[in-house]
């Protein structure tokens, strides 16, 4: 016998579909009331309503936006838009869409370089990469920096694209309770025979927007013979003199090993960079798979980088704004009875409880006109779905009054506040 076995003449076999354990899963997400769906936002136009850049249209419907990253507000600033236009239209020897390579084939225009060299300058490092996205930044460097028979110690609370790297990595993946230093310490202690070990955190912390214990972290860097790399993604613009982020604020920056940043929230724009040693960027352009085999960023991206770069270094009235706004909102919330975490940050978390809860807050702000993200586990741990607040330099006290009004009536008729 050849080992086949042809259909019966009239019998039909059941049909098979492989990806049926896709709508159980999906069932399943739906049961506990974690399933996302996308749905479409446009920026409001300036003929709408002042202060454009504080609202957006959801579903059609104009929302005051406490839902964006565009903490400065410089999403819709206009000489953004024209340095991105002007790239296009006077690019030489013509202009190009898209960057056409990788950086290491053809694809690292002369913009790269100059930006590149202005972000070191700010940052005050020796070099720094530009990366087409914090994801691409966070898990290209990551897994150059370790791998097998290394270690990473990294806070609970740090972004996905931070988690990631290290599953990448293939390095041991060792987890210290949030901003618990005490707890890093007996994780450093038990893998300090490894190979390579690198402490990894989040600035400010996107779902919680309070800050790592930098300083701290640094000394346990320099006790057990680590590496440090810091993510400013949330931070970058907001604070220092220039924005340049909490390290230079603590006035850290030369001595954390890895500072890695973004354009996509307080720039406006959209990117990733790292800097430090040149040794460190060298090392990076070898080794870092995102950056190798990732087409580059196209001119005009560049060029929006650009030009956000110098107003984040010139306007630092953005900066004082929002922080303002953030701290004058947080402690209304607060006093009226609301968990809003402990940062400073433009971030603020409003803790709603059950992912039920946490929907229906948000479905009846987005009634009242008021777009809030609302973030469900796995992004935060159970039990803590929440409201998550993001303000920016543009939204008006009387914006704000607002919504803390809004917030604090359908938080005490959902039972948030007791």
């Amino acid at each position: 016998m050849n080992g086949n076995h042809p259909e019966t003449p009239g019998r039909q076999m059941p049909a098979c579909n492989p990806l049926a354990w896709m709508e159980e899963e999906l069932a399943d997400l739906a049961r506990r009331v974690q399933e996302r769906k996308l749905r479409q936002s446009e920026t409001a136009r300036a003929d709408e309503v002042e202060t454009a850049g504080a609202y957006t249209r959801r579903d059609g419907k104009l929302l005051m936006n406490l839902a964006s990253n565009n903490y400065l507000g410089l999403a819709g600033d206009k000489r953004i838009h024209q340095a991105m236009i002007q790239a296009l239209r006077g690019a030489r020897p013509s202009p190009a869409a898209g960057a056409g390579a990788s950086r290491l084939i053809t694809g690292n225009y002369a913009a790269y370089t100059r930006l590149e060299q202005d972000i070191a300058a700010w940052k005050e490092r020796e070099a720094a990469l530009v990366y087409a996205s914090g994801y691409m930044a966070n898990t290209g460097t990551i897994a150059a920096l370790v791998g097998r028979g290394d270690a990473v110690f990294s806070d609970r609370l740090n972004h996905a694209s931070i988690v990631d790297g290290i599953v990448l990595s293939r390095a041991g993946h060792y987890r210290y309770r949030h901003n618990d230093t005490g707890h890093l310490r007996q994780l450093l202690e038990r893998h300090q025979d490894a190979r390579r070990k690198l402490i990894i955190t989040d600035a400010v912390f996107s779902m919680d927007g309070d800050t790592a214990p930098l300083r701290e972290l640094l000394r346990l860097r320099d006790e057990f013979g680590a590496m440090l790399m810091v993510d400013e993604a949330h931070s970058g613009g907001i604070y220092g003199r220039q924005g340049e982020g909490l390290c230079h604020a603590l006035g850290i920056h030369r001595q954390v090993d890895v500072l890695m940043g973004t354009f996509s929230k307080a720039f406006g724009v959209y990117g990733a960079y790292v800097c430090g040693s040149s040794t460190l960027i060298r090392y990076l352009t070898n080794k870092s798979r995102t950056l190798i085999y990732s087409t580059g960023l196209p001119p005009a991206v560049i060029a929006g980088i650009q030009e956000a770069l110098n107003i984040v270094r010139t306007e630092g009235w953005r900066r004082t704004r929002v922080l303002e706004a953030a701290r004058s909102l947080r402690s209304r919330l607060r006093a009226a009875g609301l968990d809003v975490g402990e940062g400073d940050s433009p971030i603020l978390p409003v803790i709603a409880g059950s992912n039920a809860t946490a929907l229906a807050f948000g479905a009846r702000l987005e009634e009242a006109g008021i777009l809030a993200g609302t973030i469900r586990p796995p992004t935060v741990p159970a039990g803590s779905a929440r409201l998550r607040l993001s303000l920016t330099a543009l939204h008006t006290e009387a914006q704000l009054d607002e919504a803390c009004r809004q917030i604090i009536r359908n938080g005490r008729e959902l039972g948030v506040i007791q």
